[in-house]
């Protein structure tokens, strides 16, 4: 009670020293620090508010709504009739916290009174934006997770195809095979950055988690340079008049293994130097070393769609007529390479778009790049393993062959295991007993 009459008589003092203008704001704030909802500090906090809002509020003659406080606790300022005054949503209601940069309305009457019930529509539990926001996250992180397993077991499927049907090792299946292998490598170690990098090992910034990262960002850059590989051959077999004899196998491999691994050293040494720190994920404000490795691979994005557009104007001129089963088999990889670029591309540069504040914007960027990043290696196996006619040709032959040698194995042993014929016996019986 002394407390009370303390903050009253404080209250007060303010009060008289204030212009005549400005007394409503000040009621509202007093009333609230007797009813106990706001605190001395928070009023002496919002004095300077009140007296520059002062002259911006209702000072006229006639009809008006007094100052009060509704069943919500929100102060309810003296304002004229027909007015609608907004407020900040309550700090807290309940226990419970809410976001104050959105506002309540209620309106003043043409009679003088305000309206029964004020529009707190706008206000919103932090609380339950926070458990919402959470379960987004752990679903998002439960596809990534089932992606990811989905994608590695349909890559290693088709890693072992094409280990297994050395019939159709052309150098356009080869540069496929890489792929697949550049793809299952980085799942790899998406799963080793996911099960060992913790917060605290984050913060140890030790060196073998340094290390994972730098793998990590390898074989991703891998990825890029294997589909640029892609590029190229489509590029040099359907524009460059099928003069695929002068590549060689060990071109794509420069292009794909070799290439990526000094940009790496390079990001690896100015991380080393300039943000060295959390195990070199993410970046520090003003620090632009990530663009060492991710500017190479956006370039060859680029000049891979460059190539895809003027081979889609040659297939579309020239090579539409020919029926050859190498230009169908052309025709085939471009439909793949079309498919899987856009997608590969679209995912990565997800990396660089803010969703913005809006929750629903937030939750839809959360899921569509969960999934297209996750997944991307089962369609990579789908579409230049399991669709490719040449793989399904192979395996249909090993499997009618395998089929043919068991039913082979099956009749030898059933011929084996033929009991033997009732005169056979009656004379190896007869025998034994002459012989007795």
């Amino acid at each position: 009670m002394r407390r009370k009459c303390f903050y009253l008589l404080e209250v007060c003092a303010i009060v008289s020293l204030l212009p005549s203008g400005s007394y409503a704001d000040l009621t509202c704030e007093a009333l609230l620090l007797l009813s106990g909802n706001v605190s001395l500090q928070s009023l002496a906090s919002s004095w300077n508010q009140t007296l520059s809002n002062a002259s911006s509020q209702w000072s006229g003659s006639g009809v008006f709504c007094e100052t009060s406080i509704d069943g919500i606790g929100t102060c309810w300022p003296r304002s004229g009739a027909g007015q609608m005054v907004s407020r900040p949503c309550p700090e807290m209601f309940y226990g419970v916290r809410y976001n104050t940069t959105n506002n309540v309305y209620r309106k003043c009457l043409a009679n003088g009174t305000w309206a029964l019930k004020g529009n707190y529509s706008m206000c919103k539990a932090i609380l339950h934006e926070e458990k919402k926001g959470k379960m987004h996250y752990q679903i998002a992180v439960i596809i990534n997770f089932l992606g990811h397993c989905i994608s590695m077991v349909a890559l290693l499927i088709a890693f072992f195809l094409f280990l297994c049907l050395r019939s159709i090792r052309c150098l356009r299946n080869i540069i496929h095979w890489n792929l697949i292998t550049a793809f299952i490598l980085r799942n790899a170690t998406w799963f080793i950055v996911q099960l060992t990098m913790s917060p605290k090992v984050h913060e140890s910034n030790v060196v073998w988690c340094r290390l994972v990262t730098a793998s990590f960002n390898y074989f991703h850059s891998t990825n890029f340079f294997w589909m640029f590989g892609e590029g190229c051959y489509l590029h040099t077999a359907i524009v460059l008049t099928y003069s695929t004899d002068k590549l060689r196998k060990w071109m794509f491999i420069c292009i794909g293994w070799c290439i990526p691994f000094p940009i790496i050293v390079a990001w690896a040494i100015g991380k080393l130097y300039y943000d060295n720190e959390k195990c070199w994920f993410g970046k520090r404000a003003g620090v632009y070393t990530d663009y060492i490795y991710q500017g190479p691979m956006i370039l060859v994005l680029v000049i891979n769609f460059i190539f895809l557009f003027n081979i889609v104007r040659i297939l579309m001129t020239k090579l539409r007529a020919s029926t050859t089963s190498e230009t169908i088999q052309y025709r085939k990889a471009v439909k793949a390479t079309l498919v899987l670029l856009p997608l590969l591309g679209i995912t990565y540069m997800l990396f660089f778009v803010n969703p913005g504040e809006d929750e629903i914007s937030q939750i839809v960027f959360i899921y569509f790049n969960s999934f297209l990043e996750s997944f991307q290696g089962f369609f990579v196996s789908v579409f230049y393993c399991f669709l490719n006619s040449e793989v399904r040709s192979a395996v249909r032959k090993r499997f009618h062959r395998w089929q043919e040698q068991h039913s082979i194995r099956a009749r030898m042993t059933q011929a084996m295991s033929i009991p033997t014929s009732p005169s056979r016996v009656s004379f190896h019986s007869i025998k034994q007993s002459t012989s007795l």
